[in-house]
């Protein structure tokens, strides 16, 4: 019997596997979310290298965050991670959700990176 993190697990290699296919050469904003944090990062596959990242740890959002793990940090964090990428030269991004389901705190952070300049 399968048990539920080989069944993410599989899951998240489906997603990559379909982001590689039509990414081509477009950098990939991939997201981590834990219980208490949630992590966003632009990454160049072509390269290995991530161009930019944000994440609820840091210590300007710290203060202003009432914890790292809801939807209102997943907003700041995608905001913040598109105006580092914009000011990078990023804009456009193929959207990798590592497997989690498109709804709360992946959706919200998706919305705000495309409100502060990256298509996806």
């Amino acid at each position: 019997m399968i048990d539920s993190k080989q069944l993410f697990e599989r899951r998240k290699q489906r997603v990559r596997h379909k982001i590689q296919l039509r990414a081509g050469s477009q950098p990939r904003l991939s997201v981590f979310r834990s219980n208490k944090h949630i992590y966003a990062q632009v990454i160049d596959d072509r390269q290995g290298k991530t161009v930019v990242s944000a994440s609820s740890l840091e210590k300007d959002l710290r203060g202003k965050l009432k914890t790292g793990g809801d939807v209102a940090a997943a907003v700041e964090i995608g905001k913040l991670v598109a105006t580092r990428a914009v000011a990078a030269g990023v804009t456009n991004v193929v959207f990798d959700r590592s497997g989690y389901r498109f709804h709360g705190r992946v959706k919200a952070l998706a919305d705000a990176a495309r409100e502060s300049g990256l298509s996806f």
